[in-house]
């Protein structure tokens, strides 16, 4: 009974992380385009102060992409649910110095 609700588990994980594992190329390729912005942004004097932002939000792309494909592979809700955090914290980020910029 356990091990039945342990496979219904992972069918529900695998078919809820599907929209994001098919976008998962595109989350690695945008996550590795800031980080590489983040690199280039060092090569100024300005620049230094704030590299370190779009290098963080690749990397939690680049972890995004990552455990959402561990949890479509797997069937792990952790997994999941880290790479939703992980987006989440993304948004959260993007979202502030969005509001900055305009202010």
């Amino acid at each position: 009974m356990e091990n039945e609700n342990v496979n219904v588990e992972q069918n529900v994980v695998r078919e809820v992380s599907l929209p994001l594992y098919s976008s998962k190329g595109w989350i690695k390729f945008l996550g590795i385009l800031m980080i590489i912005y983040g690199a280039f942004l060092v090569l100024t004097i300005v620049g230094i102060i704030i590299a370190w932002l779009p290098i963080w939000l690749g990397v939690l792309l680049n972890q995004t992409a990552n455990r959402i494909e561990q949890a479509q592979l797997t069937g792990d809700m952790a997994a999941m649910i880290k790479s939703q955090n992980s987006l989440s914290t993304y948004f959260t980020v993007y979202g502030v110095l969005a509001l900055i910029g305009i202010i």
